[in-house]
């Protein structure tokens, strides 16, 4: 669900000058008003030839994307959320089956096991990275084990140097949950590639987002593929001949246009992201913030997409924190407040609190603040002034050397991607 919720107007504090009073956590709006007519022009294209479902637009989005990730086959859906059930159903996975996954994550990736009547393994997460622990996979694989599903949270690939052994020396297949980290790279490799299904959403809040709900599925296997395409139309091929059980799940056509209008413009997004992320660890140095808020670093090993930008608050001051900044108008979010493994809903499994140290540390201690392409300097700087203002730390008269935190692929500062002055409105991310 998207929620607005715009930051209200608030009246900058004594001694905080060129500071906003509202910084929004997305700004969707900033968006619409470069490509509006564009995506005006191209739902209205769909509306004039009546085609609503699996038209021109979904074949030519999925091909592509399978260009974009350089895949073989990118197979759109009706969510990311039916991306996973889908991975799973065409890899054979079934009651009483185990799939590991971590619990630090959004609910999709462990209601999609459990829908099939199959066991989430929950595993632990690096406290460094928040993605999910290969050395605690390793120990949570049995025999019963069907599937390994890594997620590439906020952004970051998952460690598959580490993971691809252990799901073959296992006999298992990797499904990657790639709905935060679409064009994340692993040596060069998108995630998606890496594995035998990555699983992507077009969720409207997602990197490339949507004008609601969507998905689809990547693979470099023919005959998972093929078994895709029959799932989420029911197993029917030709009309009304059905060679397996599926769903219906299919991504309209409509959906298919408004991406097509956005995905030439993803890359440099994308690259307006990791700016920004250099921009925030340039100003954290600067504010001198570094004893008391963690700040997120890159992914040397490939690209690191930053969906989301989560900052670590000890000492029990996370939620203080969150609401000084909303009083000053500074909208954040919190992923993901009770892990799944302390879900009610799984209650039934017999996990208890202390199972997952790290897990449960991060769900105390995690906040993100705004990353979205259009962020202006101004608003960044404002974000890091609010926390400084929180924590009691002054600027300093000269910003330390962050050469080694802040460079972007260029080398470069960055320089503002968007200049418009209106604050927009913000959505109230919940995956």
């Amino acid at each position: 669900m998207i929620r607005r919720t715009t930051p209200p107007a608030t009246t900058p504090a004594t001694g905080d000058e060129g500071l906003l009073a509202a910084v929004p956590l997305l700004a969707l709006d900033r968006q619409q008003a470069v490509l509006g007519d564009a995506i005006r022009a191209a739902i209205g294209r769909v509306c004039d030839s009546g085609r609503f479902v699996l038209g021109p637009d979904v074949t030519e989005l999925e091909a592509e994307l399978a260009k974009a990730l350089d895949v073989p086959h990118a197979i759109s859906c009706a969510s990311g959320s039916d991306a996973l059930l889908l991975a799973l159903m065409a890899l054979g996975v079934g009651a009483g089956d185990e799939v590991v996954l971590p619990s630090y994550t959004f609910f999709a990736t462990a209601s999609a096991v459990t829908r099939l009547g199959a066991v989430p393994i929950f595993a632990d997460i690096d406290p460094v990275t928040y993605l999910v622990d290969p050395a605690d996979v390793q120990r949570k694989i049995s025999k019963r084990c069907r599937a390994i599903v890594p997620v590439h949270l906020f952004g970051r690939t998952a460690d598959m140097d580490a993971l691809l052994p252990i799901a073959s020396a296992a006999g298992v297949p990797i499904v990657e949950d790639a709905a935060q980290s679409i064009l994340s790279t692993w040596h060069g490799r998108c995630s998606g590639g890496l594995g035998d299904v990555g699983c992507f959403s077009f969720y409207p809040t997602k990197n490339l987002g949507g004008a609601g709900d969507g998905g689809f599925l990547t693979t470099t296997r023919d005959d998972v593929a093929k078994t895709l395409r029959l799932l989420r139309v029911h197993g029917m091929e030709p009309r009304y001949y059905h060679e397996l059980i599926g769903i219906n799940s299919r991504l309209d056509t409509i959906q298919a246009a408004v991406l097509r209008v956005k995905l030439p413009h993803l890359d440099a997004w994308t690259s307006s992201r990791q700016e920004n992320a250099a921009g925030y660890r340039a100003l954290f140095a600067e504010y001198g913030l570094e004893g008391h808020i963690t700040v997120p670093g890159d992914e040397p090993r490939g690209r690191h997409v930053w969906n989301q930008f989560v900052i670590r608050v000890a000492g029990g001051r996370r939620d203080a924190l969150r609401a000084h900044l909303a009083q000053r108008g500074v909208g954040t979010e919190i992923y993901y407040p009770v892990p799944l493994h302390l879900q009610k809903c799984f209650a039934h499994l017999g996990w208890a609190e202390g199972d997952l140290p790290e897990t449960e540390r991060a769900a105390k201690e995690t906040l993100a603040l705004p990353i979205f392409p259009e962020l202006r300097p101004d608003e960044q700087r404002t974000v890091v002034a609010r926390i400084a203002e929180f924590c009691g730390t002054a600027r300093r008269t000269s910003a330390p050397d962050t050469k080694t935190a802040q460079p972007t692929a260029a080398g470069q500062l960055p320089a503002p991607h968007f200049l418009r002055r209106a604050v927009g409105k913000a959505d109230d991310v919940r995956c």
